[in-house]
């Protein structure tokens, strides 16, 4: 999630702070509007749309809208967790089509619509499936399409609502703050994958703005090539970035009313080839593979595209526990 002032020296420090890299709503001037590639650096605050309504900017949704997406989205994350008890009763295959469903139903209560592109990696099988990180909007994005066990920083247990929805997803709770804790963080997503599970992690180790990006750490590799099991990239790109990022000491309630504030703000989720871990001498070579995966434009996209907007299904998957 979003990364606060790092203490020690090797925890992963992005840039991105919520005063240079968030747009707040009130902060939007009529008849400007941020451009957004998939380039990051080709993002630049101020500069003009073309595809923008004239005299339009990134603008915000009306008060009353707000609110209402606001309540749209906490019900119906409330309503997830408080049905996620009897969910246990169904099988398996069942649970997992209402979770990711629920994922979907989300974000799209938010205000967000969504975008997918490519093919996830066929089920029935272990993934270790890792992403960019611009915002906590990642974690359902990815649940919807691609649902395993996500890892996060502990901290998330304590968030409301959106904690308890973590822990019942059985999400890998890690402490950032202790390296000692790191081998044996790799060795229980080894035990997952190994076990036939899918693992989620955002290996840049904190939240990036989007116009800036991380470097993709190898230790969450090294699970994969303990279990020999493949590695999905996927690549998460918003539009406009800065109301979907979530970085530095943004606080979270400010993330929420930035993103239900903001009118059409679109994800595109982008399903990138899965790489097989034995091509891969070790973590760091199949670390940087997945990282050159995720940058670039145009690296690994299937043969077949599937363009789904929030609406329609998301691609099948195979995790054995619902998403956090």
């Amino acid at each position: 999630m979003n990364g606060t002032t790092a203490l020690s020296p090797w925890l992963p420090t992005a840039p991105c702070t919520p005063g240079h890299c968030a747009a707040h709503p009130e902060s939007a001037r009529p008849g400007r509007a941020h451009v957004w590639s998939a380039h990051p650096g080709a993002i630049r605050p101020g500069s003009v749309d073309p595809g923008a309504a004239p005299g339009r900017a990134a603008d915000p949704a009306g008060t009353v809208r707000a609110v209402v997406r606001l309540i749209a989205g906490l019900g119906t994350v409330l309503l997830g967790i408080l049905c996620a008890p009897a969910s246990g009763l169904l099988p398996a295959a069942t649970r997992l089509a209402l979770a990711r469903h629920w994922m979907r139903a989300v974000v799209r209560a938010f205000g967000v619509r969504v975008r997918y592109e490519g093919t996830a990696a066929p089920a029935g099988g272990p993934l270790l499936v890792v992403a960019n990180h611009i915002s906590w909007l990642d974690i359902p994005l990815i649940a919807a399409v691609l649902p395993g066990r996500m890892v996060a920083k502990s901290e998330v247990r304590r968030w409301p609502l959106l904690g308890t929805l973590a822990a019942l997803g059985g999400t890998l709770f890690i402490d950032r703050d202790g390296i000692m804790a790191l081998p044996g963080t790799v060795r229980t997503m080894a035990g997952v994958l190994g076990g036939g599970g899918r693992v989620v992690v955002f290996p840049e180790g904190s939240t990036w703005c989007g116009r800036e990006r991380g470097r993709f750490r190898p230790a969450a590799f090294q699970a994969a090539l303990d279990a020999g099991c493949a590695v999905q990239p996927v690549r998460i790109d918003y539009r406009p970035t800065d109301a979907a990022a979530y970085v530095g000491a943004d606080p979270l309630g400010s993330s929420l009313w930035r993103v239900v504030s903001t009118r059409r703000l679109t994800a595109v989720v982008r399903l990138r080839e899965p790489l097989p871990g034995a091509l891969y001498p070790d973590r760091r070579a199949l670390a940087a593979a997945a990282q050159r995966a995720v940058a670039s434009d145009s690296a690994n996209l299937p043969s077949l595209s599937v363009h789904q907007r929030s609406r329609s299904s998301p691609a099948s998957a195979s995790s054995a526990r619902t998403p956090a």
